[in-house]
């Protein structure tokens, strides 16, 4: 049951094609792979995370955080989807780099 041959493969296609279209299918496997690439790079900073030893953290006087600056982003119309990704991950791990540095 797990041996896919190529007739099976080919059925498998055609059937994707008639469900979803063929212009759907290219949008939704760039879909798959960015958030593929989301999930990896999570991971990986999870593991990095646990690694890192916590006694060696030491707290820091708080300080009140300046507040950010609000990010001026490019119409949806101006930027492809996968530069609005981009976009958001950078603003995404800029909030993520604040919230660590801030003592618990």
């Amino acid at each position: 049951m797990g041996n896919l041959g190529p007739t099976e493969l080919i059925i498998i296609a055609v059937i994707l094609v008639m469900l979803f279209g063929a212009k759907k299918l290219p949008e939704a496997a760039r879909g798959v792979g960015r958030s593929l690439r989301i999930f990896k790079a999570e991971t990986s900073k999870l593991r990095d995370d646990d690694e890192a030893p916590a006694a060696t953290v030491q707290p820091q006087p708080q300080q009140p955080a300046p507040a950010p600056a609000p990010q001026q982003i490019a119409p949806a119309s101006a930027q492809s989807a996968e530069e609005q990704a981009r976009a958001l991950e950078e603003q995404a791990a800029r909030l993520r780099a604040q919230a660590a540095s801030k003592p618990q």
